[in-house]
């Protein structure tokens, strides 16, 4: 997670974002949705991107953990009403042609 700073597009934060936390380049960013979040009265946006290059190098002060997962291999999922969840379950319907969650609100 990160803060979009004065002038700058979600979409650019995003890539800036990513490079910061794990140094990988990402392309083709899709907008999937957004949610509330209560603490510190912020706004999660939600995005697909497909990978673009680099190797994950982890921004110790940023982010405690990154990891590639076979998509049969999976780790245990975040809560159900999470946007990070959705994201995950939308890729996955994508993928097997099943029909897009709905977002939690």
């Amino acid at each position: 997670a990160g803060v979009v700073e004065p002038g700058e597009s979600a979409e650019d934060c995003v890539h800036r974002e990513v490079m910061e936390e794990v140094q990988v380049r990402i392309k083709n960013l899709k907008y999937m949705g957004s949610q509330c979040w209560p603490f510190p009265h912020s706004m999660m946006l939600g995005f697909h991107a497909q990978y673009a290059g680099g190797d994950i190098v982890l921004q110790v002060d940023e982010i405690e953990d990154a990891r590639w997962f076979h998509i049969d291999d999976l780790p245990p999922l975040p809560a159900n009403r999470s946007i990070a969840r959705y994201l995950i379950e939308a890729y996955l319907a994508e993928r097997s042609g099943a029909p897009e969650p709905v977002l939690p609100r």
